[in-house]
């Protein structure tokens, strides 16, 4: 039986190449506006040119607000933000004291299978800075290529979508459940586990 060498002494000798870990660099990310919601993404915001699913069980649980935010920020520096075919029509005074620039709000009407056509286009379009949607039919194939629009066009997108839709795998980076107002799940995120509880935005 050959000799016992302890791997210190071959690292010592310099016989054995040890590789430097690396750190992976950091998923750029916008924050939401939420700090508890950005503390508990791994990216510490929503994921930049990607797509983020919102799923909520009904209309008017503040899905919205949830966006504000970063609309806000957005639309204020210049860039330009696109509903595609929203369920109901934007009360503008309210957008306005969200703080969103309605100068640089845009809303494009279109039936549900122009809709996707139309939010992949926006997306890709390297025009906008967030395009948002609400697609009711909408499957894996459908949302991957709004995924892929939104890193080519390096833009946020935002989906709305029933909760229903929880159960489906979809490809896009972050997906978020609001069960509650103010109380959001996370299921999935990129760049890390998603928390394991949900979280409390401060009212």
């Amino acid at each position: 039986m050959g000799a016992v060498v302890a791997l210190a002494d071959l690292l010592d000798a310099r016989t054995v190449w040890r590789g430097q870990p690396v750190e992976a660099p950091a998923s750029p990310a916008q924050p939401t506006g939420h700090p508890s919601l950005d503390a508990a993404l791994p990216t510490g915001g929503w994921p930049d040119q990607a797509l983020s699913e919102i799923l909520l069980r009904a209309d008017g649980v503040g899905e919205l607000s949830l966006v504000f935010p970063a609309l806000a920020r957005l639309t204020q520096a210049g860039g330009r933000a696109i509903l595609i075919a929203p369920p109901y029509i934007p009360h503008a005074p309210a957008w306005a004291r969200a703080g969103i620039d309605l100068k640089q709000l845009q809303v494009v009407q279109a039936q549900s299978r122009d809709a996707l056509w139309a939010t992949e286009q926006c997306l890709r379009s390297a025009a906008c800075a967030a395009v948002l949607c609400w697609p009711n039919k909408a499957d894996d194939r459908a949302l991957r290529r709004l995924q892929v629009a939104a890193e080519t066009g390096q833009c946020l997108g935002f989906a709305f979508r029933d909760a229903k839709h929880a159960r489906n795998p979809s490809p896009a980076a972050l997906r978020l459940q609001i069960d509650a107002r103010d109380q959001i799940r996370v299921l999935k995120c990129r760049g890390g586990l998603a928390p394991p509880h949900p979280i409390r935005l401060a009212s």
